[in-house]
């Protein structure tokens, strides 16, 4: 869509796609995007909407906090150059007007990626700074800029079709900081939605995070009668002042996925969670709760925009559903209050006692692990951090020993060290062969004889004895054993009781219920489920198995009877929990269990120990089209995910395809683990390596962060091409660093700028200076301050491209000998990896007696570590440095500056090193490096 062409007397239309950013983000437009003899940039982005903060000191100034606008242009050095002027264009206090740019140095938001030589450009930047009203309101721009005073103004829109930007920006004081609950809940919340329905129970409840608002919605459902749950649709009413949405919705039974909308709401799909932002700056935000009363509850969308509540209950008696309503100038606060107030909901006897309980902090930090855990880096090398391989993709369904062998000796041949291995679908003893997967049913507990002619415990022993460096076995089977069920007459039947229940297709996609014969499958009883999970994983463990992938548990939502349902739900749910923790532990993958019901009633509570929850739908290697959709599916599913008690998972994918780096990245950064399924031979050693790294043991893990990664962008549309970028952060709270993924989505080359406020963990109160380093080209940006105006940095992507934007924290040295000035330094972790900063266990640097600098590093994998020495041009290895691994002292050729010898990072090749020496960790699982510093 082309936005209208700019006069000084148009109506400006609100056009272009949601995005919630920090103050100092530029567009970036590339010259092959352009039609102009030059390329024009802005901050805020052009085409996006951003959300400013208010000012949360000075209460007592009449004026808002200033907004800093920047333009960049660049124009060819192929033409004469010229003395360009720039302005924005904006309709801030209602009247459009014009503000002009002051002329600023041209090295601002230096360029990350690619090579100088790439971008022949004359470089003007123009910057100046705009005062907000106090009330909150909603406000567009435009950029117009010319050569030299005597020439026309061109309008950017005139020269590519760019929408205008927005902006939106809450009021100075705000009623969400209120500590007392209103006394008229319905009032209250009546600001955030018209119409706001009769037929509805509104509470207002206190929430446990400052700064937003509470509300619970409620209201009878009828009983199930003859076989049939009772269903009440209630219209809540129309979200007011609206500018975007963004909803979670099932875009099938077993998955959840992201939409995006503006003006209107429409959903087509149902949908679990909805965010309005509003035109004051504020979101509203919408949870349904389903499962603790055997009641779903969803959000659908009427005609002219109203948010419908659908609510289907399965008991015979009358019930409740419940839906959660917040409001907060931020997105995570709104999201904190749901989640904190869901928690005492599911759990409404976790606190007998009626303690007071310790409130979270508000909102949760990005330098924080989430769902009230223990902030530190969880060093889990058994099972989280190992990388896996999965058959699925890589040798299909006609799965036989001699495959799986087959596979893993490639891996081998290649140097491939796997530590967890996957089984996946048909080892299991089945009938039907030739039949749909949805026919087949399952006999048996040993595995089927064709595939497995010496049973599946000779390969198992087979697998650990030929390949020491798999630690873990898992086998996949669905929640009811097998997709079709179990087989009658057969050793399972003899053994458990079972029954026959109706399935009904899923609401939005696949044959299931056609598939099955007459649509019914034979399940094992309620009553007997955890009898038989007990047995079955007892076997498991017989034969050596020690890890499950638990699939297709959104069967239990297919059936078709609601008194089926009601006994089905939480019988099978408690049964695989209880049965899984007793026998493996947190080794346990949770598969297409994205249903409601399982969300609130198993993947919330925190009362049990963290597992793996595939975090969306498949990895489809043959379908292009599906690749950036998957990785920008999985990131704003994430911003629900992360705050279940569940480690999200996005899935395997293959090393050796199209968009292999791709994925790559984003399993890096999405903070959860990592799986492999290549065909036998397939392999990107270069990629595997830049995600991986080598322990003290000879063991490979991922370098995860300790925060899991999440859009950073609410409220961008997939269909708008945005930048995807996918925020985490790794280590301790202020001493850790942000990491940005950034994803190309669209299909023609794309650009961005990344304000240092951007990176998870660098709040408004933050201080000190920061670097910033560029996985791809290895480039340093820094040093830089949080909310200054050279706190930007450009990266530039090509079609299927990626980056990775690492932000370090560093610490200021006045050392011996260099009193007039300081020294910044900052531990880089591995260089060459792409969340290398992960691989930092702890660390500490400080001065020593002698006046030397002294780094201590403990690292729980093998690699080149790198440091970051604002001096370091200054200095020599040999005369300034010294490398200790254990206390020994490291070959010096295991030491340089990387990059030359202008370098600011010093480079020490850890495993180079650990290898020539022949060390030993003994007891520790880390390598312990120290760095001294003339």
């Amino acid at each position: 869509m082309h936005a209208k062409t700019r006069n000084t007397t148009s109506t400006h239309p609100i056009i272009g796609p949601a995005h919630r950013v920090k103050k100092s983000q530029i567009t970036f437009i590339r010259p092959a995007q352009m039609s102009l003899f030059a390329r024009v940039t802005s901050y805020p982005p052009l085409g996006q909407v951003t959300c400013l903060k208010r000012k949360q000191e000075n209460s007592q100034s009449k004026e808002y906090d200033p907004v800093r606008f920047t333009v960049v242009i660049e124009s060819s050095t192929s033409l004469p150059q010229q003395s360009w002027e720039a302005q924005i264009w904006h309709n801030i206090g209602s009247e459009w007007k014009a503000l002009l740019l002051e002329k600023i140095d041209s090295s601002h938001a230096p360029l990350l990626s690619g090579s100088e030589t790439d971008y022949n450009f004359y470089r003007h930047v123009f910057s100046e700074e705009i005062t907000l009203p106090l009330t909150g309101g909603y406000a567009q721009f435009t950029v117009r800029f010319r050569t030299n005073p005597e020439t026309e103004w061109q309008w950017v829109n005139q020269q590519r079709p760019v929408n205008d930007g927005e902006l939106v920006f809450g009021p100075r004081d705000s009623e969400l900081d209120q500590t007392s609950v209103p006394l008229d809940a319905r009032m209250g919340l009546s600001k955030y939605i018209d119409n706001l329905s009769s037929e509805v129970q509104i509470e207002s409840r206190r929430s446990d995070c400052p700064g937003s608002s509470l509300w619970a919605i409620s209201g009878n459902v009828d009983e199930a009668t003859e076989g049939v749950s009772g269903v009440k649709r209630f219209t809540l009413g129309v979200p007011s002042s609206m500018v975007k949405y963004f909803s979670l919705v099932r875009i099938w039974t077993p998955w959840l996925g992201p939409r995006h909308g503006k003006d209107k709401f429409k959903l087509t799909e149902d949908a679990m969670l909805c965010s309005f932002l509003r035109s004051d700056g504020t979101h509203l935000l919408l949870l349904a709760i389903s499962g603790i009363n055997d009641v779903l509850t969803l959000f659908k969308s009427s005609d002219d925009g109203k948010v419908v509540i659908n609510a289907k209950n399965d008991n015979k008696e009358n019930a409740q559903f419940l839906v959660l309503a917040s409001v907060a100038e931020d997105f995570e606060v709104g999201m904190s209050a749901l989640i904190y107030e869901s928690r005492k909901v599911v759990r409404p006897f976790a606190n007998p006692a009626n303690e007071p309980l310790e409130p979270p902090l508000s909102p949760p930090g990005d330098d924080t692990v989430l769902v009230e855990k223990d902030a530190k880096v969880q060093w889990m090398t058994e099972w989280f951090d190992g990388l896996t391989y999965c058959t699925w993709n890589g040798l299909g369904q006609n799965l036989t020993e001699e495959k799986i062998m087959g596979a893993l000796d490639a891996l081998k041949s290649h140097g491939i060290n796997i530590v967890n291995l996957i089984i996946d679908d048909n080892w299991q003893s089945l009938d039907n062969e030739g039949e749909s997967q949805f026919k087949r049913r399952w006999q048996r507990f040993e595995a089927n004889t064709k595939a497995f002619p010496r049973g599946l415990k000779h390969t198992v022993t087979t697998i650990r004895q030929s390949h020491r460096s798999i630690q873990h076995i898992a086998v996949w089977h669905a929640l009811l054993g097998y997709w079709g069920g179990i087989c009658p007459d057969s050793e399972i039947t003899e053994h458990y009781k079972t029954k026959e229940v109706k399935v009904k297709d899923p609401a939005a996609g696949g044959p299931i219920a056609h598939d099955i014969a007459d649509g019914k499958i034979l399940a094992i009883d309620p009553e007997d489920i955890q009898r038989f999970y007990d047995d079955f994983y007892k076997y498991l463990v017989s034969v050596g198995v020690d890890s499950v992938k638990a699939d297709a548990q959104f069967f239990i939502d297919l059936l078709e009877d609601p008194e089926d349902r009601k006994c089905f739900m939480t019988s099978y749910q408690d049964a695989w929990s209880i049965s899984s923790l007793r026998h493996f532990s947190t080794r346990a993958i949770s598969c297409m269990s994205m249903i409601p019901q399982m969300i609130f009633h198993s993947q919330l509570p925190n009362t049990k120990p963290t597992i793996a929850l595939r975090n969306s739908d498949d990895f489809f290697p043959e379908i292009p089209t599906s690749h950036p959709w998957h990785v920008f599916c999985n990131a704003h599913n994430a911003l629900f995910t992360r705050y279940l008690n569940a480690l999200p998972d996005w899935d395997m994918f293959q090393t050796s395809h199209p968009y292999a780096s791709f994925h790559a990245a984003a399993r890096c950064v999405s903070g959860g683990p990592v799986y492999i399924t290549d065909e036998p031979g397939k392999h990107d050693l270069k990629l595997l390596n830049e995600m991986t790294a080598p322990t003290v043991y000879g063991t490979t893990v991922i370098l995860r962060p300790s925060v899991t990664g999440r859009t950073l962008d609410i409220y961008h549309d997939y269909n708008e091409g945005h930048i995807l970028r996918v925020g985490c952060y790794t280590g301790w709270a202020k001493t850790g660093s942000g990491i940005i993924g950034l994803f190309n989505i669209s299909s023609v080359e794309t650009s961005c700028m990344i304000s240092l406020t951007d990176f998870p963990g660098i709040h408004e109160d933050s201080d000190g200076q920061y670097v910033v380093r560029a996985h791809k080209s290895g480039k340093v940006a820094g040093l830089m301050q949080p909310f200054s105006e050279d706190s930007l940095v450009s990266v530039v992507l090509q079609e299927r491209g990626w980056d990775i934007l690492t932000a370090y924290p560093t610490q200021s040295f006045a050392l011996k000998g260099n009193q007039d000035s300081l020294t910044h330094v900052a531990i880089l972790g591995l260089l060459g990896k792409m969340t290398g900063a992960a691989a930092v266990v702890s660390s500490e640097i400080f001065v020593v007696e002698s006046g030397r600098l002294r780094f201590d590093v403990h690292l729980k994998a093998l690699g080149t570590l790198g440091l970051y020495i604002s001096d370091l041009q200054d200095r020599t290895i040999t005369q300034n440095f010294i490398v200790m691994i254990l206390g020994e002292a490291i070959p010096q050729e295991t030491v340089w500056k990387e990059g030359g010898e202008d370098s600011q990072v010093l480079a020490i090749d850890v495993h180079a090193a650990w290898k020539a020496m022949k060390l030993d960790s003994g007891w520790s699982n880390e390598a312990f490096v120290q760095i001294f510093v003339g």
